[in-house]
């Protein structure tokens, strides 16, 4: 399999960082949103990063 990879936009890595550094917060203080749906939460800014290497412009 011959996958043509790219380089996400800037704005694409921010937001799944940003994500992410959020769950990990609330792993650590109990924020509302982010404790309970954190394993989710982290996949959908791995899916946002994966997104942004596999396909142009996202």
């Amino acid at each position: 399999m011959n996958f043509n990879l790219s380089t996400p936009r800037r704005e694409t890595f921010l937001v799944s960082v940003v994500i992410a550094v959020l769950v990990v917060i609330g792993m650590i203080v109990p924020l509302p949103i982010f404790t309970g749906y954190g394993l989710g939460l982290l996949l959908i800014a791995y899916l946002i990063l994966l997104a942004g290497v596999l396909m142009d412009n996202v």
